[in-house]
């Protein structure tokens, strides 16, 4: 069973940087990992994407050019770092794996493994 555990999320100022991190327990056939949020009353939104085994990565427009998706094999540990925080960015961000090879954005019904979440609440 693979366990995923989000960690780094809090309030924060509008224009301030987080980092997200998930921890995964053993990447069992897991060959994508990403980052998904779900703001209240909104449907959960894939933002990032990176391939286990490779340097691809993939991001949804709304954040391309203010998030980082990227992985450390050897801590077991999958990052988002975000950039520029905006009050719209306040959402549950949760931490996914597939063991499918997922191109493009994130899309929930590819990942079978989630964690609980980590909540993100960003102030004006």
């Amino acid at each position: 069973q693979v366990r995923l555990v989000e960690s780094g999320g809090g309030p924060v100022q509008a224009g301030a940087s987080l980092r997200l991190s998930c921890t995964i327990s053993a990447y069992s056939n897991i060959k994508s990992m990403a980052w998904f949020r779900q703001a209240p009353g909104k449907e959960r939104e894939g933002v990032a994407n990176i391939l286990h085994d490779d340097v691809r990565r993939y991001y949804s427009d709304s954040v391309r050019g203010r998030f980082t998706i990227s992985q450390d094999v050897a801590k077991n540990t999958l990052y988002l770092d975000i950039s520029s925080l905006k009050p719209e960015d306040t959402a549950m961000y949760y931490c996914a794996a597939s063991t499918i090879k997922v191109f493009g954005p994130p899309r929930a019904p590819d990942f079978i493994y989630w964690g609980r979440g980590t909540q993100v609440t960003v102030s004006s």
